[in-house]
């Protein structure tokens, strides 16, 4: 298999768009989370807290159901990682590692886990966006807070700045 500069550049590309969808889940910037996505993306997250899988059609969807999700007090960190990445002209598909973290202060809850992620790409208009994104989990554990005696010092949510 010949890997050419232009080949090179779109795995970049994609990498750069998988570490900014990660970036701006965290950070609520969801304008921006939005435009990681094509308009008709799907996504299939393997998350057992709530009790089901969550199956989203539609970059409004998707955003709605993070931006919904991820409010209040609530603390995300989702850290992706060893990407293997094949591209196919204007569609790619990747596979990520990823571990997150999620703390809950009003419902003194910490959610841990990690996961594998299978995303699918297009290129639309000369810019990468993820068409497809799923993932399961290796494992997903609960504790509360108080058990382990953790004390939120700092948190972005409750103490704007």
């Amino acid at each position: 298999m010949t890997i050419t500069p232009e080949t090179l550049l779109d795995i970049h590309e994609i990498t750069t768009l998988k570490y900014r969808y990660g970036r701006c889940l965290d950070n609520r910037l969801w304008e921006e989370f939005g435009a990681t996505l094509s308009v008709d993306a799907t996504a299939r997250y393997g998350t057992v807290t709530q009790g089901e899988h969550l199956h989203f059609d539609g970059r409004d969807a998707i955003v709605g159901y993070m931006s919904e999700s991820l409010a209040g007090s609530i603390v995300s960190t989702h850290t992706f990682s060893n990407p293997e990445i094949t591209v196919d002209g204007d569609t790619a598909t990747g596979s990520w590692s990823m571990s997150d973290i999620v703390i809950a202060p009003e419902y003194d809850t910490v959610i841990t886990g990690t996961s594998y992620y299978s995303d699918r790409y297009r290129k639309i208009e000369g810019r990468w966006h993820i068409s497809h994104t799923e993932y399961y989990r290796l494992y997903e554990a609960v504790s509360p807070m108080s058990a382990s005696g953790m004390q939120l010092i700092a948190n972005r949510w409750t103490n704007p700045h």
